[in-house]
């Protein structure tokens, strides 16, 4: 009678463990995916339509005032120029056709060995200026491309990406930029860099990349690709709220 007792106890204790194990994991993986998808970032600034994927699969159509989350992958339709503005001040504004991915976007005021900045530009594209984990530590803020990584040293620096997409965008000789990875820097340093080398490109210089087997080199100014805004979308002025429903709020389509 003991025994068959113990038994029963031993069960039922295990299974409150299980239960109890069971209900930690749900917390962990639901604190996973709030964190995943806090806000990191807010549009400041539109003009045309402006989509996010989220991590979730669902899709949303933004306007002025939205909310970025980490792991968004935002695209601006043709004649769409946007620009956002992130947890640490930093800001990028998207050229049309651009596709761009938050992969990460770690920052704590109080806790900058915690920095992790990490945007993907898979196609078209931008122009990046610093925040403050650019500012306090550089190494932790990195900019992917098809062709190469771009690292920043406290910059202003623009990137275009040509995969037979760039006619309406001529360098400056008025040329039709060749396929591949352009860069230009306004202000600071970036360091340019992919299995086959790197190009540390300062203040003023120009940067291509054809592929990724193939070493980031600077250009001469006549073959560089400068990455130019409408004043609308680059200057500090107060923007008017729209988007493609007349509202100021996002709407999900998917």
């Amino acid at each position: 009678m003991k025994h068959t007792i113990h038994m029963r106890y031993r069960s039922s204790r295990n299974a409150v463990l299980r239960l109890w194990q069971l209900v930690c994991l749900l917390g962990l993986l639901s604190w996973g995916s709030l964190a995943l998808a806090q806000a990191v970032g807010v549009v400041t600034h539109l003009s045309g339509i402006l989509t996010a994927k989220h991590l979730d699969g669902s899709t949303a159509v933004l306007a002025v005032k939205s909310q970025i989350q980490q792991g968004d992958t935002l695209i601006t339709e043709s004649n769409t120029f946007t620009r956002v503005k992130f947890l640490d001040n930093a800001e990028i504004v998207l050229r049309p056709g651009t596709q761009l991915v938050v992969k990460s976007y770690l920052y704590d005021a109080d806790k900058p060995a915690q920095d992790n900045v990490a945007i993907s530009l898979v196609k078209g594209g931008m122009r990046a200026v610093t925040g403050l984990v650019g500012k306090r530590n550089h190494d932790a803020v990195n900019f992917e491309t098809p062709t190469a990584t771009i690292g920043i040293r406290g910059t202003n620096f623009g990137a275009l990406f040509c995969q037979n997409d760039c006619g309406g965008v001529p360098n400056a000789s008025g040329n039709t930029p060749p396929n591949g990875l352009y860069i230009d820097v306004s202000q600071g340093r970036v360091l340019v860099s992919n299995p086959a080398g790197q190009q540390l490109l300062e203040s003023g210089q120009f940067g291509f990349v054809l592929d990724i087997k193939t070493p980031p080199v600077p250009v001469p100014p006549a073959l560089g690709v400068p990455v130019k805004m409408p004043l609308s979308i680059s200057r500090n002025v107060p923007p008017v709220p729209q988007s493609s429903n007349g509202k100021d709020v996002d709407c999900i389509v998917q």
